[in-house]
């Protein structure tokens, strides 16, 4: 390992200084002559205190168009841009657990510096025929989630929501009582006031004990924000590969893919569905694929999916439920009532559940899935006092426990539960 770091130091100091100049700046993109690089290449634009770091988005013929990682006052035409020889790296290794960095892994905690390999943040999946099979469960810490929704080492699942019904207090139950040894939260575009009551109230001195933050809040250039979640995603795939199963976090990818489109209309690509140029789409798909089981560990990943205007059909929305290998809904209606957390469960799917519960925990969920659907067939019958008894017996039976049902799917934030008390109370309500 140090001698790699060596070589590559001494390559990079022998590699001959080329000199470019700023061309233009417009909106977003800076365009740079004279300077030969390939898309995904850094560039160092400016000089002093000015200097800023940009990204290779786009080349036209000789002319790059970049788009900058800091703010671009102070740049001007003629402005000096120095290739850096590369892609964006970020320092792995054991010592980024219970640190808190930036969306380009630069500590941001006033922590000591990282040490560690450095590396590309962009990655290839694992080949599918590489890939470990997801067979085993992974207890989320959330009793509706554990028992109706389970989660499988390696699975990949969204978790869908309009504004403000609960996703992020969903993700700090999830950080606090998961089975998982090792947590990566990326936190792409939230609002600077949420992240440190996310990081001291909902994680905790204990959820980050065992975590690794990555913060791009909305402020920050479309690109850092885009650049957080390969940032955190590369981080899991460290620890992956040495063998230990993580679990990854990011809230939110839809602001993930907004970044990818504001990047990609300042390069010139085309709108297309909803204003989403075609690679948002393409970024979704080669994001998410690099998470899940591999030859040795697992990554698994929850994802946040904020859904506009609360339309679960939207492009993002549609595009990463095709991805994923299930969906958690989350319902604004229930979350008016203080109903927390606030699952809609029967909308909810996983998509490994038969891999990873056993007959009778299978047959318990089933039964309750079916109870509640059969009440809420009748729902509105029983609220005007027009349901006759006797006309459905699982609406019966339902009606009969509703107030217990309720109780199993609501949960405390502080409450913790295991994956085997969750199974248990669920016996229990059902079969008495």
């Amino acid at each position: 390992m140090i001698i790699s770091d060596r070589l590559t130091s001494a390559l990079d100091a022998a590699r001959p200084l080329t000199r470019g100049t700023v061309t233009g700046a417009v909106g977003l993109r800076i365009t740079v002559g004279g300077v030969a690089a390939k898309v995904g290449d850094l560039l160092r634009v400016g000089e002093g205190a000015e200097t800023i770091f940009a990204e290779v988005a786009a080349i036209d013929g000789d002319r790059l168009s970049c788009l900058p990682l800091g703010s671009i006052a102070g740049i001007g035409t003629g402005s000096p841009v120095v290739p850096t020889g590369g892609p964006l790296r970020v320092t792995v290794g054991p010592d980024l657990v219970g640190r808190i960095l930036d969306g380009l892994g630069r500590p941001m905690d006033g922590g000591p510096p990282l040490r560690g390999e450095s590396v590309s943040i962009d990655a290839k999946p694992p080949s599918a025929l590489d890939r470990g099979l997801v067979d085993a469960p992974m207890s989320l810490g959330i009793r509706v989630l554990d028992t109706l929704v389970p989660c499988g080492k390696g699975q990949r699942i969204g978790i869908f929501a309009g504004s403000g019904v609960g996703k992020s207090t969903l993700m700090s139950m999830i950080t606090r009582g998961t089975s998982a040894a090792l947590n990566v939260v990326a936190l792409v575009g939230e609002r600077g006031r949420e992240v440190r009551e996310f990081i001291e109230h909902d994680l905790g001195p204990e959820g980050l004990a065992r975590s690794v933050v990555v913060i791009a809040t909305s402020d920050q250039p479309p690109l850092v924000r885009l650049r957080a979640g390969a940032v955190a995603t590369r981080i899991a795939e460290y620890y992956r590969d040495e063998g230990q199963d993580v679990l990854m976090m990011m809230d939110s990818v839809t602001r993930a893919a907004m970044a990818q489109r504001e990047v990609g209309l300042s390069v010139g690509e085309p709108p297309a569905t909803r204003g989403y140029p075609p690679s948002v789409f393409a970024m979704l798909a080669s994001l998410l694929e690099r998470a899940g089981p591999g030859a040795t560990g697992s990554i698994t990943g929850l994802y946040t999916v904020l859904v506009e205007g609360d339309d679960h059909n939207e492009p993002i929305a549609d595009a990463a439920r095709s991805i994923l290998d299930g969906h958690i809904v989350l319902d604004r209606k229930l979350a008016t009532a203080g109903h927390f957390p606030s699952i809609e469960s029967l909308d909810s799917i996983s998509r490994v559940a038969n891999k990873i519960t056993t007959r009778d925990q299978k047959a318990d969920a089933t039964t309750l899935r079916r109870l509640m659907a059969a009440r809420r067939d009748v729902r509105e019958l029983v609220e005007i006092g027009a349901y006759v008894p006797g006309s459905n017996p699982d609406a019966d039976r339902a009606n009969e426990i509703w107030p217990q049902i309720l109780d199993f799917l609501r949960q405390g934030l502080d409450e913790r539960v295991t994956a085997e008390q969750a199974w248990e109370q669920l016996h229990r309500l059902l079969h008495g």
